[in-house]
């Protein structure tokens, strides 16, 4: 199985890369994990609005036709760990390629939104961008973890 995370940001904290890193170098091979860092759009000057759009015309082009967007907002479904690792076995039963989009500091753009399959909430707090990632890579092998019947998840 292949997983994306198209991620805007390009310059995150020391201690939340190697977290990422370090999570998602823990998969075997046949269950990919890959992070695409999507360049934030320069600020100065620039509406929130053209923000977004600028970041979502890189965001779109990092996804494929045939991926199963699952967007990142604060206005999500709420799932639990073992919601998401019946979703991961679905989509690997169905052979689709999930992927995962975390937005810059302004959000998301509507066409980004208007593309996903599934809109999900890590939390009904707002986490810091760097957070975000971290959280989303251990909860992604966590999830692995149940279906792998790893000894990590022991809940």
């Amino acid at each position: 199985m292949q997983i994306r995370i198209v991620a805007v940001g390009q310059r995150i904290t020391e201690w939340a890369q190697s977290a990422v890193s370090d999570y998602l170098s823990r998969f075997p091979r046949d269950f990919r994990v890959e992070l695409r860092e999507i360049r934030t759009e320069p600020r100065a000057g620039q509406t929130p609005a053209r923000l977004m759009a600028a970041e979502a015309e890189r965001i779109l082009a990092a996804i494929e036709p045939d991926d199963f967007v699952v967007v990142l907002d604060e206005h999500g479904k709420d799932l639990t760990t073992m919601d998401l690792a019946r979703h991961f076995s679905h989509w690997r039963a169905d052979g689709e390629t999930p992927v995962f989009v975390i937005g810059g500091p302004d959000g998301l753009a509507p066409e980004v939104k208007a593309r996903a399959n599934l809109t999900i909430r890590l939390s009904s707090m707002t986490l810091p961008h760097a957070f975000a990632r971290v959280m989303l890579s251990e909860q992604i092998y966590r999830a692995w973890s149940i279906l792998a019947g790893h000894p990590y998840h022991r809940a």
